[in-house]
């Protein structure tokens, strides 16, 4: 039976409107915390699961359905990850209580890694080979417009309305792209089922090690990073994680198909992207310290200088696929990675206060660098594994991206405490004076460069990768 083979750009369409809403919601619900502490008459520990089980329901299952949809095909999770968000959604709007929207919210983000699972695959089966670098580039604008434009959409909305409608919004943008992509997507090869089992065991394996490894993560500034707890969940989740890749190696049919990390094409840009997400979420993480403490700016005048970085991500990310396609991805990704990492230690240099300009020209240049890397390293991925396994190759895409932004934060609040406790005496920073000015910006210092030595790093691995003949 003959496919039919929808246009390429009404696939585009169908996928970003899906990326955007998934990382929007990643990013948008942040903003409302304070106002759903006070209406569901919560505590600030409990509230922070609103948050939290959303991201640790992604990363806990993406890898589970990108398998999934390379063996029942892209349309059905597809359509099956917008119905699920889109419920999900209406119950987080009508929730009566903060436990029914952690529930409600942990639902949406499994809708999400049905989504975000399968839409980089999309995108690389319906272009062509030399248009993969800018399809996936921008793509990459469009997730990073969903992820920075989160806070102002979510405070216009509760300026003016409940805080329910921040929810109620995905209502009937996920219900129409359902239906669409039901329709537009029947009988194409984003239609094609093949006759493998789903390894649920591996599933359940590598779930609950991301689950047990991201709880530990995000929970180790709070509890403390030598706590019996975190070390314990991070000893229980290698210890899974070592279970899932015996398991692995055993089954005919893996989740994660163990032979493509031995390709050093597809494990070292996978290895440089959660390097990369990682330097970048110490800054993310940090600045926004720097700049309300010793730089004394006001909340607003963070938020629009924060903005810089990931503005460049509007524009730079289709330009670096378009070259990525024309001379290849792997001098791209090495000078980004490297453009990151100098970003960063200028960042950390200045022993003193410094001025706003050389601020913002350090942040654009970070900006410049991710820009820059992310859509080629996205298409060496993406174009490494055989169309059978490019569902699982756009998760691990996802899985590698939550995991650096947490491993990021938790390395950059593990030096900056160890450091500023040393130097100030203070149990971590509770206040800021300006006597604590000088541990301060020592222990921003040393994080910082924690960053840098880790973007070197990333820039390292993409260049041991070797040559690629993308584009060629």
């Amino acid at each position: 039976m003959k496919q039919h083979s929808p246009g390429k750009w009404t696939v585009f369409a169908l996928v970003t409107t899906g990326s955007f809403m998934s990382t929007l919601d990643s990013s948008i619900v942040n903003v409302a915390l304070p106002t759903l502490m006070g209406r569901l008459n919560t505590t600030m520990v409990t509230i922070e699961w609103v948050v939290l089980i959303y991201l640790i329901a992604f990363t806990s299952l993406i890898l589970s359905f990108g398998r999934l949809s390379d063996i029942v095909g892209r349309r059905l999770v597809l359509v099956a990850g917008h119905s699920l968000f889109t419920l999900s959604s209406l119950f987080c709007a009508l929730s009566p209580s903060v436990g029914a929207l952690i529930f409600a919210r942990a639902l949406q983000g499994s809708g999400a890694a049905m989504i975000m699972s399968c839409s980089q695959a999309l995108i690389v089966d319906a272009f062509p080979e030399n248009e993969r670098g800018k399809a996936l580039g921008s793509i990459a604008t469009v997730v990073a417009v969903g992820l920075t434009s989160g806070p102002a959409i979510g405070g216009f909305i509760l300026s003016h309305f409940s805080w329910r409608v921040i929810f109620a919004v995905n209502i009937p943008v996920g219900l129409t792209v359902a239906v669409l992509a039901a329709r537009i997507l029947k009988g194409s090869e984003a239609d094609t089922r093949r006759d493998e089992p789903f390894d649920l065991t591996g599933g359940l394996l590598i779930a609950l090690a991301c689950g047990t490894l991201f709880t530990g993560l995000t929970h180790a500034h709070a509890w403390g990073y030598g706590s019996l707890r975190v070390l314990g969940l991070t000893g229980s989740a290698i210890a899974l994680v070592l279970l899932f890749v015996a398991h692995e190696n055993r089954t005919a049919h893996p989740v994660m198909d163990p032979s493509l990390f031995k390709e050093r094409i597809f494990r070292l840009p996978v290895l440089s992207a959660i390097a990369l997400y990682t330097a970048l979420f110490t800054m993310v993480f940090l600045m926004p310290f720097y700049l309300l403490f010793p730089m004394g700016y006001s909340e607003a005048q963070v938020g629009t200088v924060m903005m810089i970085p990931f503005a460049l991500l509007f524009v730079v990310p289709p330009i670096s696929g378009a070259l990525a396609d024309r001379m290849g991805s792997r001098i791209l990704c090495v000078l980004g990675m490297g453009t990151l990492s100098l970003a960063l230690a200028l960042l950390a240099w200045p022993t003193q206060l410094t001025t706003f300009p050389p601020i913002a020209f350090k942040l654009a240049l970070a900006g410049f660098g991710v820009a820059l890397f992310l859509p080629p390293n996205n298409t060496t991925i993406m174009s490494s594994v055989p169309a059978p396994r490019r569902g699982v190759a756009s998760s691990v895409v996802g899985a590698a991206r939550n995991l650096g932004m947490v491993t990021g934060v938790a390395l950059a609040g593990a030096v900056f405490n160890h450091t500023y406790t040393a130097l100030s005496g203070a149990n971590g920073l509770s206040t800021y004076t300006q006597a604590l000015q000088a541990p301060f910006l020592t222990a921003f210092r040393y994080a910082l460069f924690c960053g840098a030595a880790t973007a070197a790093l990333g820039s390292l691995l993409a260049w041991l990768r070797g040559p690629d003949t993308q584009g060629k």
